[in-house]
C-alpha cells in the first residue's frame, strides 16, 4: 500500500482512557469532520479505548491505526514513546503498561498533600472528578481541578506555577525504561516514535545520545509535526530524523476543545524530504470495509 507523504495523518491524541476529556468516539467524529485522512488513538500507558476508537473510525470510512504513548523515564525526565500500529491484545505490552500505570494512586495523593501545604485543600478528590480511568490519573487532571476552584486562569497557569519541577504539586514518578518502551512496541508489531522530542530541555548532547540509543534499541520514528513545536523546532526535528534515519511522524497530542493548542487535524504538513511513518505501517492500517488506501485530497 503507497500511502502520499502530504496525507492528512492525525497520529497523537488521547481520550477520557487516559487523560483526554472526550471519548473515543467522539475523537473519532471530530478527526473526521476535521478532514484527517488517517487517525490514531495513543492513550497514556492504556490499550482500553483502542477497539472503540477503531469501531467508530470503520463506522465512519476513517483508516485507523492502533497506538498507545509510554511514559518513560530516562536522563531523570520523562519522556514519551509513541507507539504506532500495536497489537493491543499483545500480552507483553498490556502487561508493561500495567506495571507502568502502578503507583500513580501514591504519587497522586503526595501531589495533593504538597498542594495543600500551600492552600490548595481537597486536591485528590477534586482531580478524581475529571478521571475516567482511576488507573491513570495525572498531573492534567489536577490542573483541570485548579482552573475550576480559580486558583490557576487556565492550565498553562497551571504549569508555570505548580505541578512542575521545583513547583509545588511535583512529584517526580519512575517509569518504564527507554529498552523496555521500544522493546514492548516493537513485539507487539508496531513502529516506536520519540513524541514532542522539543518539549523535554535536554542539551544538544543529552538530545544527541537520546537519538542514539533510541535508534539502537530498535526505534524508527520521532514527531517533527505537534502541537508544541515551533516552525523552527519542525525545522530542527526534521534535521535530526534525516541525521539518524527516522520515519517523520505528525500529531496534533489533541486533548480537550478548551485546553488543545491545535485542533485534531488541523496542522502543517510534514516539511519536505522525509518518509512518513505511514508508508512503513501500510499493512498495520484498519480500513473501513471496502475502501482503498487513503489519499492525500489536493
Amino acid at each position: 500500500m503507497t500511502l502520499s507523504p502530504t496525507l492528512n495523518a492525525d497520529l497523537h491524541c488521547h481520550s477520557v482512557v487516559s487523560d483526554g476529556t472526550q471519548t473515543p468516539e467522539w475523537l473519532a467524529e471530530r478527526a473526521h469532520a476535521n478532514g484527517v485522512q488517517l487517525w490514531a488513538l495513543t492513550d497514556h500507558d492504556e490499550l482500553d479505548g483502542i477497539e472503540r476508537a477503531a469501531s467508530a473510525a470503520a463506522a465512519l470510512g476513517l483508516p485507523f491505526l492502533a497506538g498507545v504513548e509510554i511514559s518513560v523515564t530516562w536522563a531523570d525526565k520523562t519522556v514519551h514513546i509513541v507507539g504506532l500500529g500495536v497489537d493491543p491484545a499483545q500480552p507483553a505490552l498490556i502487561e508493561g503498561l500495567r506495571r507502568t500505570r502502578g503507583g500513580r494512586e501514591e504519587r497522586a495523593r503526595e501531589m495533593a498533600q504538597q498542594l495543600e501545604a500551600v492552600g490548595i485543600p481537597g486536591a485528590y478528590e477534586g482531580a478524581l472528578k475529571y478521571v475516567g480511568n482511576p488507573d491513570l490519573i495525572s498531573r492534567s487532571h489536577f490542573a483541570r481541578y485548579l482552573v475550576e476552584i480559580g486558583a490557576c486562569t487556565d492550565i498553562g497557569d497551571v504549569f508555570r506555577r505548580y505541578l512542575t519541577e521545583g513547583k509545588p504539586g511535583f512529584v517526580p514518578h519512575r517509569w518504564a525504561t527507554l529498552e523496555q518502551a521500544v522493546g514492548w512496541i516493537v513485539d507487539a508489531g508496531g513502529m516506536a516514535i520519540i513524541a514532542h522530542p522539543a518539549r523535554y530541555g535536554f542539551t544538544p548532547q543529552q538530545e544527541h545520545t537520546l537519538f542514539s540509543t533510541f535508534r539502537q534499541l530498535g526505534g524508527q520514528g520521532v514527531e517533527v509535526v505537534t502541537c508544541s513545536h515551533t516552525p523552527e523546532e519542525i525545522q530542527t526535528y526534521r534535521q535530526m530524523a534525516l541525521d539518524f534515519g527516522l520515519y517523520a511522524s505528525r500529531g496534533s497530542d489533541f486533548h480537550s476543545p478548551g485546553e488543545s493548542r491545535l485542533e485534531l487535524g488541523l496542522l502543517p504538513p510534514l516539511p519536505s524530504g522525509l518518509t512518513p511513518v505511514w508508508q512503513h505501517l501500510g499493512h498495520r492500517i484498519r480500513m473501513p470495509e471496502g475502501a482503498g488506501a487513503p489519499v492525500h485530497s489536493s
